[in-house]
């Protein structure tokens, strides 16, 4: 990989998002935790972006900002055009709707749905839905979406997620930790997912990880250290899930 810092603010068309000057302070009676120190950052649209760091560093803070599930406490953040910093608590939960589908290392199913049914609970509320069917298609599950989620395995439980994320067609999707909780050939299968949504429907894609060689599926790496992006690299070339040393 080839080390590289981007500051500089993309045209409006290119942009995803754009922080500058973000912190994030929690306070707890007299104590105070500064999870992000003063983070500037560019994310282009279609881009597959891997953050990486020790517990604490300021990653899961980060995403949940960039997703609209937090605010900074102080800084600007914009999705494109939106300044998201100026929105209001309706203006931001609509946002989070709309625009970003959320992944998590555990899979939030429903078990007395179906997979099917896990989908159309996100299509039921979105503005311009995927078909749930087409959705799990997506992700490789077409003949088991009427399977409920105690009759799938732990990725394909993880798919069915990833399908319930990409059904309402979002600009973004987030995920922490996506394959925490799996061996590496599962791993693999859910990585791939996330990449066939990023390449077929223009996704922008951030993923978190403890798992450094997913570092190699992504267009750049964010390295966080003490609240801060201690790096960016760049990679050459994206390598395919399949190929990529565990």
């Amino acid at each position: 990989m080839q080390a590289a810092t981007q500051t500089s603010q993309p045209d409006g068309d290119e942009r995803a998002f754009s922080g500058r000057e973000l912190f994030k302070t929690y306070i707890t009676g007299e104590t105070q935790v500064h999870a992000l120190r003063g983070v500037d950052f560019d994310i282009r649209k279609g881009e597959v972006l891997v953050l990486l760091g020790p517990s604490g560093s300021g990653k899961s803070t980060f995403l949940n900002i960039v997703g609209g599930l937090d605010r900074s406490t102080s800084g600007t953040l914009y999705y494109a055009a939106e300044n998201l910093t100026a929105k209001s608590d309706r203006d931001l939960t609509r946002f989070r709707r709309q625009r970003i589908g959320f992944i998590f290392q555990f899979y939030n199913l429903i078990p007395s749905l179906t997979a099917e049914e896990n989908v159309r609970l996100v299509t039921d509320i979105a503005s311009n839905p995927m078909d749930p069917a087409e959705a799990l298609h997506h992700v490789g599950l077409a003949e088991r979406r009427h399977h409920f989620p105690a009759q799938l395995s732990g990725g394909e439980q993880q798919r069915v997620a990833v399908a319930r994320a990409i059904a309402k067609r979002p600009g973004v999707l987030l995920c922490d930790e996506p394959t925490g909780a799996l061996d590496s050939s599962t791993g693999i299968r859910v990585l791939e997912a996330l990449e066939a949504a990023n390449r077929e429907l223009d996704t922008t894609l951030l993923i978190i990880t403890h798992n450094a060689g997913i570092a190699a599926m992504a267009d750049r790496v964010f390295h966080f250290l003490d609240g801060q992006i201690a790096r960016i690299e760049t990679n050459a070339e994206r390598i395919a899930p399949a190929e990529m040393t565990w």
